[in-house]
């Protein structure tokens, strides 16, 4: 079946994350896959944009002329960051400037950022077994939002804007975490990607969590969560990346959440920013040209089948 242009069925950008074939959080999953192969068959679904991952060149100027032989625009990049550590502050923003200058080469307009202090699997300070997350103090919460501010600053230096990516197995992953960044961040200067499974996971609804924070969402990674997996995840207290092997997150339309009214509220809204369908799978269980292919059709066929319907009402009226 062919893919449907997302620029004939709404008019926000639709792209797909590599980590669909290549893991760049479980080191093993897809090994196998080129980047060649992984960007042929997004071109050929018909997405436009990807985020940077592990298997893909960094050298701009080669990275650029791969994307552009297949009709492929890298949309972002995933920058974790440890700004609640005080004495590491500094030479954390540093790092940051330089990603935020590689990102403006690649032509981004947004930089994905994502607090590791305390997280589970990706904090370097500790043991690298650990699986359950370490709580910011308030004063740590402090350093994080100050970090933020000014990485925030850094980014419109050079036209670009910071969104906060809340994450599983981190310190900003459930409902009181998430909206106390948000209380606590200018949103003049902090915006926020707003991801449907990590907010399910963190048990927020991820309707709910759009209808309150759409005026400061500037991106969007859209993925499913299976209900049966995170209800095992929740009462055995499974950690996140082995979740992500048992098959907690899927492609929409494959899961339990409700995309419908979620893309009536983006059309509704006017998003014309990112969408990014992001599904950590095991390759070898859930082949990835297959589920990216169920997700554009799911997205292709929800959005139109809105449309359609906004068309009708606005005849009657």
């Amino acid at each position: 079946m062919m893919a449907v242009n997302e620029r004939e069925t709404n008019h926000f950008r639709i792209g797909i994350a590599p980590i669909s074939w290549v893991n760049d959080d479980i080191p093993g999953l897809g090994d196998h896959y080129t980047q060649d192969q992984v960007l042929s068959e997004m071109s050929a679904l018909g997405y436009v944009s990807t985020e940077m991952g592990r298997l893909f060149m960094q050298d701009p100027p080669a990275l650029k002329a791969k994307l552009d032989q297949y009709g492929i625009q890298l949309a972002s990049k995933f920058v974790g960051t440890l700004f609640s550590d005080a004495g590491r502050l500094e030479a954390e923003l540093h790092s940051f400037a330089e990603w935020v200058g590689y990102l403006k080469e690649m032509g981004c307009e947004h930089v994905i950022v994502c607090e590791m202090g305390g997280s589970m699997h990706w904090d370097p300070r500790r043991p690298a077994d650990a699986n359950t997350i370490q709580k910011l103090t308030d004063q740590e919460w402090g350093h994080l939002v100050d970090g933020l501010h000014r990485a925030a600053r850094l980014c419109q230096e050079s036209g670009m804007q910071l969104v906060y990516h809340y994450h599983a197995g981190t310190v900003v992953e459930t409902v009181e975490e998430i909206d106390r960044l948000m209380e606590l961040t200018d949103p003049h200067l902090v915006s926020l990607l707003f991801d449907t499974g990590h907010a399910l996971y963190g048990g927020y609804d991820p309707l709910e969590l759009y209808r309150k924070y759409w005026e400061r969402i500037r991106y969007v990674h859209l993925k499913d969560v299976r209900r049966d997996v995170l209800d095992r995840v929740r009462k055995e207290k499974i950690d996140f990346r082995t979740a992500v092997v048992k098959g907690l997150f899927t492609v929409p339309g494959d899961g339990c959440i409700d995309f419908a009214p979620i893309f009536k509220e983006l059309i509704e809204r006017n998003y014309d920013g990112w969408i990014i369908v992001e599904a950590e799978q095991d390759p070898a269980v859930a082949h990835p040209y297959t589920y990216a292919q169920k997700a554009k059709e799911y997205i292709d066929a929800t959005v139109m089948s809105i449309k359609a319907l906004r068309q009708r009402l606005e005849g009657r009226g």
